[in-house]
């Protein structure tokens, strides 16, 4: 690539504008280095160190850790060809996946089933902020605590590995329908995470993704195997 070449991503820009930045930035080392099972387990990674950063009550471990999280989640999803802004909005169209309701209602009337979904396409985010403040008005952090946040992130770290594993099995579409589902509940976790923690996700991806690689600062990135290896963080 150019050496000129810079790319950043900019607090008000779209979700899909961000996973294009880690596309262009990532998918040639991503495509080299590593196979789908590698890309999932740097996600595991550094989303279980987000939550030590919760249980040592340390939000700069935590909020470092999230964010690198949420970027190998767009390289997953740029690996299998899903638009994680699309799969999210198609889970939760400014309503809760399962009860439908704005706020969720779960915990009041236990449904036992989905309720019907109908999106109003006029209400989707325009930009990743606006996806967190949406996830802030479906499920307001003040119904739950930061801890309970992270557990339901590992919990839907767990199943969307399960789907993952589902999918390379036996490659059903029904299997890979349930893949992108279990994608949008991870998203939907890590926003609930941030916002029981006040991080603005797209402040702070703007912060460290000013200008290409948010380490080694080029595109694409430089960083080798064995360093991303054993990166600290």
């Amino acid at each position: 690539m150019n050496e000129d070449f810079m790319a950043q991503f900019l607090k008000k820009q779209s979700f899909l504008d961000f996973q294009k930045f880690i596309e262009s930035v990532y998918s040639l080392p991503d495509d080299r280095l590593f196979s789908l099972w590698d890309l999932l387990s740097h996600q595991e990674r550094f989303t279980m160190r987000a939550l030590k950063g919760i249980r040592k009550n340390n939000k700069k471990k935590l909020e470092l850790n999230l964010l690198i999280a949420f970027s190998w989640l767009m390289s997953v999803a740029n690996r299998l060809h899903i638009i994680v802004e699309d799969a999210v909005w198609r889970r939760f169209p400014m309503q809760c996946s399962y009860c439908a309701g704005l706020p969720c209602a779960c915990k009041k009337i236990k449904p036992k089933k989905r309720a019907k979904i109908i999106r109003k396409n006029s209400l989707r985010p325009q930009t990743l902020a606006q996806f967190q403040e949406m996830f802030s008005k479906i499920y307001p952090p003040n119904s739950r605590t930061l801890s309970d946040a992270g557990v339901h992130l590992a919990e839907e770290m767990g199943e969307l590995s399960e789907a993952v594993l589902c999918f390379l099995g036996e490659h059903k579409h029904k299997q890979f329908v349930d893949l992108q589902n279990e994608l949008a509940d991870f998203v939907s976790c890590i926003f609930g995470v941030a916002n029981s923690a006040n991080i603005d996700m797209a402040q702070e991806l703007s912060k460290i993704f000013y200008k290409n690689c948010h380490v080694c600062h080029k595109a694409p990135c430089e960083c080798s195997f064995s360093f991303i290896a054993k990166f600290s963080s």
